[in-house]
């Protein structure tokens, strides 16, 4: 059940009312989650090879920039929100493989839009950040 501030009721418990300004608010906390860059990045990596699984060594390779620390911590969260898959194959070293859920690739259309803003209007945000005063 969605309520008019934006929150959900998770499935078998009462609904969660909110303010989307409150850091308490279930909705913010994922509009932080979904707006971090990071995700942003994996959710694109994830979706071009879907349903195909990657390796942590070949997500790290295709977000440049991204530490170990923080890919870890970003497909943590992205798997505890089902948005990510995680198996592990027993082998040694054991190696881990992450691909989209279909509530993940659902995702990505959206995050798409933003990112094809971005790229849009980057020249005139440019422009705007070198004005003095500013």
């Amino acid at each position: 059940m969605t309520w008019q501030d934006g929150t959900f009721a998770p499935p078998g418990e009462a609904a969660v009312t909110g303010d989307l300004f409150s850091p308490a608010c279930p909705t913010r906390q994922l509009l932080d989650r979904i707006g971090d860059k990071w995700t942003s990045m994996l959710i694109k990596v994830l979706a071009e090879n879907h349903p195909a699984e990657l390796g942590f060594a070949e997500l790290r390779r295709r977000a440049p920039g991204v530490s170990n620390k923080m890919l870890s911590q970003t497909l943590q969260s992205l798997c505890r929100d089902g948005l990510v898959t995680r198996r592990v194959e027993a082998s040694v070293p054991p190696r881990v493989h992450y691909a989209l859920t279909a509530l993940g690739l659902s995702l990505d259309a959206p995050l798409a839009a933003v990112r094809a803003w971005a790229e849009q209007h980057i020249s005139s945000i440019e422009e705007c950040r070198r004005r003095p005063g500013q």
